[in-house]
C-alpha cells in the first residue's frame, strides 16, 4: 500500500466524517428534511467556492499576472511540462513575507502564486522545489478538496447557529423539556464547529505531506524544497502577511498570522516544519535537476 493511496484514504474519510457531521446537525435541527437541506446548503456552498476562489484568492492577495517574458512564468513552464500539467496562469504578489500558494478548481484552469519576498530570498532551485509542491496541490486537486472541506465546515458552523436559535424541529415535547436536550443542545453549538475545523485542518495537513512527496518528485530532488521551507519558516515568523487568515492553509507555510492563534498542532493548517523535512529528506533525488 502505498504512501499516495493511503493519504487519500485518509483524505477521503476525514471528508466523509464532515458530511457525517453536517447530515447529523441538520437531522438534529429538522428531522430527515433538515438533513436534507443541510445538505443542499453545504453544496450551494461548496458551488460558490468552487467557481471563484482563484479570483478572491489573487484579490486577496493583491497579485498581478506575468507572461511567458518574466523568468519565473519560464520555471513553472518548466516545471508544469515535467509534472505533464497544463500551463497554469501565473502571478506575483506584492507581499514581502516569502509563500505561496496554488488554486483553480482544475488543472485547466490552474494558477499558481508566489510573493516577492519568496523570488527575493530564495535561489532558483528553491523556487523551483515550492513550485512544484504547488503543481502538485493542482494535479492532486487539493483546491478542490479544501473547496469541499471549507465548505461543509461553514456550513456546519452556520447549522450550528440555527440549532441555537431555533432548536430540534424534529424532537418530541418530552426531549425538548428534558435538561438533557438542553445539554446536547449547548454541546451540539460549541462541539460541532470545532470538530469540522479540527477534520479541516487534518485534511489540510494531510494534502501538505502528499504535495511534498509529489512536488520532490516533479522537482527531481527533494533538497530544493527542503531548504526553501526552512527558510520560509525561519522568515515567516518575522514578515507578516497581509491576506487574510482565511487564506492560510492555501500557502506553502503558515504565515506570522497564523501562528497566534495556532495553540496546538490540531489546529494548525501545515504540518510542522521537522515531519515536513523528514518525509523529504527520507527520499531519492531523481537525476539531481537544477534550474538556475
Amino acid at each position: 500500500m502505498n504512501g499516495k493511496w493511503i493519504n487519500n484514504l485518509k483524505t477521503t474519510l476525514l471528508l466523509a466524517s464532515m458530511g457525517g457531521l453536517i447530515v447529523a446537525i441538520g437531522g438534529y435541527v429538522g428531522g430527515g428534511a433538515g438533513a436534507t437541506m443541510a445538505l443542499v446548503f453545504a453544496l450551494g456552498i461548496n458551488f460558490v467556492s468552487y467557481f471563484f476562489s482563484d479570483k478572491l484568492a489573487i484579490m486577496a492577495a493583491r497579485a498581478h499576472e506575468v507572461g511567458p517574458e518574466h523568468s519565473f512564468y519560464q520555471l513553472v513552464a518548466q516545471l508544469a511540462g515535467r509534472a505533464n500539467l497544463p500551463m497554469p496562469r501565473v502571478y506575483i504578489s506584492p507581499e514581502q513575507a516569502p509563500n505561496a500558494f496554488a488554486t483553480g478548481r482544475n488543472p485547466k484552469n490552474g494558477v499558481v502564486c508566489a510573493t516577492e519576498g519568496l523570488l527575493r530570498v530564495l535561489d532558483r532551485n528553491e523556487v523551483a522545489g515550492v513550485m512544484a509542491h504547488e503543481l502538485a496541490h493542482i494535479k492532486h486537486r487539493d483546491i478542490l478538496t479544501s473547496t469541499i472541506a471549507a465548505g461543509i465546515g461553514t456550513a456546519i458552523s452556520y447549522l450550528s447557529q440555527m440549532a441555537f436559535f431555533f432548536g430540534g424541529g424534529h424532537r418530541d415535547d418530552d426531549e425538548r423539556g428534558s435538561p438533557l436536550g438542553a445539554v446536547g443542545m449547548i454541546l451540539l453549538i460549541i462541539l460541532a464547529p470545532i470538530a469540522a475545523t479540527i477534520i479541516q485542518l487534518a485534511i489540510s495537513r494531510q494534502r501538505e505531506y502528499a504535495a511534498d512527496t509529489e512536488g520532490a518528485q516533479i522537482a527531481g530532488d527533494p533538497m530544493h524544497l527542503a531548504t526553501a521551507l526552512e527558510k520560509i519558516h525561519a522568515l515567516a515568523h518575522n514578515v507578516p502577511i497581509h491576506t487574510p487568515p482565511s487564506m492560510n492553509a492555501m500557502m506553502i507555510a503558515e504565515p506570522l498570522n497564523a501562528f497566534g492563534s495556532s495553540l496546538a498542532g490540531l489546529f494548525s493548517t501545515h504540518p510542522p516544519l521537522e515531519k515536513r523535512l523528514q518525509n523529504l529528506i527520507g527520499r531519492e533525488s531523481t537525476g539531481r535537476v537544477r534550474f538556475a
